[in-house]
């Protein structure tokens, strides 16, 4: 009856059991399960946080506390392979990952991340402050239960709701400095909140196949590709003025200022040829030019925070 079902819904034969792992695991096959190339970026925006936070903080503090904001980012990370692996199995951008090519068992990447997950909040909490700790719990079990578990396959909101998760590691940077969370923190926090959805779109946009193939509800498969650069360019719109926040704050000076502006005009510009061009092309200059425009945002606050640029 399963091979019936599968031969007919291409999601359902994504979501066939996957084989056991062929081969011993390897280090790298557990280091891919932390996805690390996303952990790098949490870790920069989680260095801006502390950077650009009133006061000071150990040293040493200050490295643990971003240590565990890496670990529970891969803790994130591994999970999620774990519980995606059915629809990372039929999609070509993934298959290749641990889990679907056999390297690693489900139940073992479970294992890893959930030890990841635990240890780095009871680690932060023990050896940083409890606000941190809380933050960091927080973060995880949104992007575990919220985002993966519940939004993703359900609604085309996913990215939009989901993001959060990836916009509180400057939250926690601040909060290893000072203890709490401020409306400073929460300036950063918005600007990868509001970036997420447009990123995330314009991806979806040219892997609009992939995400049909498994059933992923993202919005190019359900609302069209029209909607989806219509709201690419919405949310561009709504994403430039709220980068000029961590300005209005004091915690960006004038060439944080000038930067967000002239990154945001380029921004926009691309969003704009995305909305215009229904070619894949511009889609996926955008994806690429995003991941740049937000490093290099938070690289201006910490230019400015950790070095004293200022005008």
């Amino acid at each position: 009856m399963s091979d019936a079902i599968a031969s007919i819904d291409p999601a359902a034969q994504a979501r066939e059991p996957q084989a056991a792992p062929v081969a011993e695991a390897r280090v790298a096959d557990y280091v891919a399960l932390l996805k690390p190339r996303v952990m790098s970026l949490v870790v920069f925006t989680g260095l801006v946080g502390m950077v650009v936070a009133p006061g000071s903080v150990n040293p040493v503090i200050a490295a643990f506390g971003l240590l565990c904001i890496a670990v529970g980012a891969g803790a994130s990370g591994a999970i999620n392979m774990w519980y995606d692996a059915d629809i990372d199995a039929g999609m070509t951008r993934t298959r290749k990952r641990p889990i679907p090519m056999g390297r690693i068992a489900p139940g073992s990447a479970l294992g890893f991340g959930a030890t990841l997950a635990v240890g780095s909040v009871l680690a932060m909490g023990l050896f940083v402050n409890v606000t941190a700790a809380a933050l960091l719990a927080l973060t995880i079990g949104f992007y575990v239960f919220i985002y993966t578990m519940w939004l993703k396959r359900r609604t085309p909101q996913n990215i939009v709701i989901g993001g959060a998760a990836g916009a509180f590691p400057p939250m926690i940077g601040w909060a290893v400095v000072t203890g709490d969370v401020s409306i400073a923190s929460i300036a950063l926090f918005a600007i990868i909140f509001m970036w997420t959805p447009p990123h995330f779109w314009a991806l979806s946009l040219y892997r609009c196949g992939d995400y049909a193939k498994v059933g992923v509800p993202m919005l190019p498969v359900v609302a069209g590709p029209a909607e989806t650069r219509r709201q690419i360019l919405i949310y561009s719109l709504l994403l430039v003025p709220v980068t000029f926040g961590p300005w209005f704050v004091g915690i960006g000076g004038p060439i944080y200022l000038a930067g967000a502006g002239l990154l945001g005009a380029l921004f926009l510009f691309a969003a704009f040829r995305v909305w215009r061009d229904t070619s894949d092309r511009p889609a996926k200059q955008l994806f690429g030019y995003s991941i740049l425009y937000l490093f290099l945002l938070f690289a201006l606050l910490l230019a400015e925070g950790g070095f004293g640029l200022s005008l």
